[in-house]
């Protein structure tokens, strides 16, 4: 389980995150939606040490990580797959699974798991990374995630400038991923695709907790949604 409680965090002087709380449970997806410059992605850097906490705990099964280096989260089992993909441009498919393998000293075995989630990718081992179509570089930057085997997997709008049939494509690795056990927490715009796959939805609203609430729920009630996102 990963557990964020009371989150003090911000860039600098710059305080973005105030007194934040959530928790995703092993098998479960949370979606946090907000407006633009909620917080969602200030929320992901700061698990993943990339910001520094100002006060606050963030735990991974009872393990404070809130103070761990950077380079140190990823090894305690938390996967990350950045709005963006921040892959390895120059590096082949094959080299830049290794990068992910090498984290939590994975095996082979762990590798042909990954790539029977992404046949495409089995095709394209030895060629860079910058030459994949928008949709293979989300499948690699998934794929590199999955390498080491995550307890629990951050993903930033990991659909944004896919076509339909990539979106469909990563929507069931997520889904087989929570029938694994795996902790997700997911920031996504488009409501429509977070609601059906959602368990539960935190809302986010100037750095602060809005309301958390069943996906079964905004399914009925579309009208909560729009408040906190709407324009």
């Amino acid at each position: 389980m990963l557990r964020l409680e009371a989150v003090n965090s911000g860039y600098g002087r710059a305080q973005v995150l105030r007194d934040l709380s959530l928790e995703v449970q092993a098998g479960e997806i949370l979606c946090l939606l907000g407006r633009n410059g909620a917080g969602k992605t200030t929320t992901m850097q700061t698990i993943m040490g990339l910001l520094p906490l100002m006060s606050g705990r963030i735990s991974l099964d009872g393990e404070d990580i809130g103070s761990l280096p950077a380079h140190e989260v990823p090894r305690r089992g938390i996967g990350y797959i950045p709005q963006g993909r921040r892959l390895f441009a120059g590096l082949t498919v094959a080299q830049n699974l290794e990068v992910g393998l090498m984290t939590r000293g994975s095996g082979r075995e762990v590798l042909e798991e990954v790539l029977e989630l992404f046949p495409r990718l089995r095709e394209r081992m030895g060629q860079k990374a910058q030459t994949l179509s928008g949709g293979e570089q989300q499948m690699l930057a998934t794929a590199r995630a999955l390498c080491l085997r995550p307890k629990a997997l951050l993903l930033d709008e990991p659909t944004e400038g896919l076509q339909p049939s990539m979106i469909e494509a990563i929507r069931q690795v997520i889904v087989k991923l929570r029938a694994d056990g795996v902790a997700i927490l997911l920031v996504e715009q488009r409501v429509d695709a977070v609601l059906s796959v959602a368990d539960r939805v935190a809302f986010i609203e100037n750095g602060r907790n809005g309301e958390i609430l069943s996906a079964e729920a905004l399914r009925a009630d579309h009208s909560i949604v729009d408040r906190y996102v709407g324009v």
